[in-house]
């Protein structure tokens, strides 16, 4: 059997071409299968013409083909049913025996909605690959404020599941970030204040200052405090363009390698402890004001140690998770849920929480959602939770 020449909707992408753009200038019908389908068209459409006669002429329907193309073929495959239905025309109106100039509107009329049709794919192309471009940008852009999971480092792996409330956005107002410094690895998982574009500048400013601070600082609480003032900082920019200040709530976390970490709580959520089977809530005695927020309060930020022993994991979480809702208003029972999923590994809990706040919510978010599941790495190989499961590797986003 002979080679195929592939058709252009299964050519791969020329070198240097943008998979994205490629694939939104690229054709949704091969080029046989076009072709089939116009020349039957084309001939039920002439079949009719000549059962009706003069007395209902169908063959102008013939202009709903390019029309058709242009939702899913490529350019050079609408100007070919565009030409193709313009000669159809014009050969069956000069055997007919109908006025003349009924004859040229007809074919005039056939060639100006063949060329709108072309003019309108290579609109939709031009507009898909725009498209396919802003959104390489911001994948890119998501790449850089926020780190691509699973990380591994040499005290913690931190599996993880991130879903922006808007589902056309790749980030939202959540943040998280994992920096292995050598202080031990540092965690911070927050909840910037409001939605929209100015929330995501709030938390790219926080993680610009917690990636830099958590490596200098050897003091958990000192990063807290480098981050507490970025945020002020660029809420002090905020106000001078009129936008609205805005907090973050933030858990810190210092993993060592023992059998505890420390944590210093801003406003956030306390993490849930998975160990020996069941899931439980880690008290949070010492919980301080949100980042940005430090001049409302007397005490200053403070450590407290968590419990970490070997085997376990520690779950950290936005309140996009707890503040869930089904359709009747009812808060999703997320600690319930938990305790079901603890003899899992990181990755099949991640992926049976996606599923079920997806069932429970009937698809409609509320808030985005970020969950972390840290755990001790052993000997290298991907940590798992307790019963012994291993991990899958994948990455939950």
């Amino acid at each position: 059997m002979g080679l195929r020449r592939p058709s252009a909707a299964r050519r791969p992408p020329l070198p240097g071409t943008d998979p994205g753009e490629a694939a939104a200038g690229a054709a949704r019908i091969g080029n046989r299968a076009l072709a089939l389908w116009i020349v039957l068209l084309t001939v039920l459409i002439v079949l009719l013409d000549a059962f009706t006669g003069n007395d209902l002429p169908l063959i102008p329907l013939t202009v709903v083909l390019p029309a058709l193309a242009s939702v899913f073929c490529t350019v050079r495959q609408t100007t070919a049913v565009a030409v193709w239905v313009t000669l159809v025309v014009v050969a069956s109106r000069i055997a007919s025996t109908g006025p003349f100039w009924d004859v040229v509107f007809l074919i005039g009329f056939t060639a100006l909605a063949s060329a709108l049709g072309v003019v309108a794919c290579a609109a939709r192309i031009r507009h898909a690959v725009e498209m396919a471009r802003l959104r390489s940008a911001v994948v890119a852009l998501q790449r850089q404020i926020l780190r691509p999971l699973p990380v591994t480092t040499r005290q913690v792996c931190a599996h993880g599941l991130y879903e922006p409330m808007e589902e056309d956005r790749f980030v939202g107002g959540d943040i998280y970030e994992v920096v292995e410094s050598p202080h031990g690895t540092r965690v911070i998982i927050g909840d910037v204040q409001g939605k929209g574009l100015p929330a995501i500048g709030a938390g790219f400013a926080a993680l610009g200052a917690f990636r830099e601070a958590a490596v200098r600082e050897p003091e958990l609480t000192a990063v807290a405090d480098a981050v507490e003032a970025a945020v002020v900082r660029h809420n002090a920019f905020s106000a001078e363009t009129g936008e609205t200040e805005r907090f973050v709530t933030a858990l810190l976390l210092g993993f060592d390698g023992s059998d505890r970490v420390q944590a210093v709580n801003c406003g956030h959520l306390p993490p849930r402890l998975l160990h020996d089977g069941a899931a439980s809530v880690v008290a949070l005695h010492r919980t301080s004001v949100p980042l940005g927020m430090a001049d409302l309060s007397s005490e200053p930020r403070a450590v407290e140690w968590l419990s970490f022993p070997p085997g376990s994991a520690l779950m950290v979480f936005t309140d996009g998770v707890t503040e869930a809702r089904d359709a009747t208003g009812v808060f999703y029972p997320f600690d319930e849920r938990l305790g079901e999923w603890v003899g899992r590994g990181p990755d099949q809990v991640l992926h049976a929480l996606q599923a079920d706040l997806q069932s429970f919510s009937g698809g409609v978010r509320r808030d985005d959602v970020a969950v972390l599941v840290l755990c001790r790495p052993p000997g290298g190989e991907e940590a798992a939770l307790p019963h012994g499961s291993t991990a899958t590797g994948g990455r939950g986003e």
